[in-house]
């Protein structure tokens, strides 16, 4: 590939139709997608990925039928204590983005034991969104930057989109250039919306369980084959 994407958000979407699919009940379609994660992350390391941000929890999961909640926050936990010496082996470093006053305290706990421990890595960032919605980020970002206007923190002549950036939850990541949404739906579902003004989407009918490198190496490819202009003409990029 001659290009690659520094950063690749990925809508890990299907695993309830996986289940489905396969005769299994939804959880088993969820624990099938978290071992997924793992194979995702690995390949996307090797493939020198700088940035990697995967859609774990929005903030309409909590819809959900409470007993799939309970098992998904469960889930979390047990994959953040397994593959814990893995990220540390390989020089991974995990964020998080979204409202997580919320999340249950096992899950905070267990979440940001790992975040400490690991940030001072050098290698891929692994964000994880969780009680993640990009309307909410947004909203709370201008709540914050009015209140500091308000109280002559900031000048109102001041306030630009560096000054949104800073107010997010999301302010320490860079633009996303690629994301990917897997099981055939094509929509954007409330993820990164500041971060994707500019990015490449590529959708694959895949389900979650069933994607696997060969699946991520074919976006790579289709990434690499596209021309990103950003507002300009073909022939200003010739220049």
């Amino acid at each position: 590939m001659n290009k690659k994407p520094k950063h690749v958000a990925i809508i890990m979407d299907g695993n309830g139709r996986w289940a489905q699919k396969h005769g299994k009940k939804r959880f088993l379609g969820h624990k099938k997608g978290a071992k997924v994660v793992k194979e995702i992350v690995e390949e996307a390391t090797k493939n020198e990925i700088e940035f990697l941000t995967l859609f774990a929890f929005s903030t309409d999961n909590w819809s959900r039928p409470k007993d799939e909640v309970n098992l998904l926050m469960k889930l979390l936990v047990g994959s953040l204590k397994n593959e814990f010496k893995r990220i540390i082996d390989n020089n991974i470093r995990l964020c998080s983005i979204g409202n997580l006053d919320t999340l249950p305290d096992l899950v905070k706990d267990e979440l940001m034991f790992v975040v400490e421990k690991t940030k001072t890595n050098s290698g891929m960032v692994l964000t994880l969104a969780l009680n993640y919605g990009g309307k909410e980020e947004i909203v709370n970002a201008l709540k914050s930057i009015s209140n500091k206007v308000k109280n002559s923190i900031i000048s109102p002549q001041d306030v630009d989109e560096f000054t949104l950036i800073e107010h997010l939850y999301s302010k320490n990541l860079p633009p996303v250039d690629l994301l990917i949404r897997t099981s055939g739906e094509e929509r954007i579902s409330n993820f990164l919306l500041w971060h994707i003004a500019y990015a490449e989407l590529y959708f694959t009918r895949t389900l979650w369980p069933d994607f696997n490198k060969k699946d991520l190496e074919k976006a790579l490819l289709n990434y690499s084959k596209r021309e990103r202009r950003f507002g300009k003409t073909r022939e200003q990029l010739d220049v």
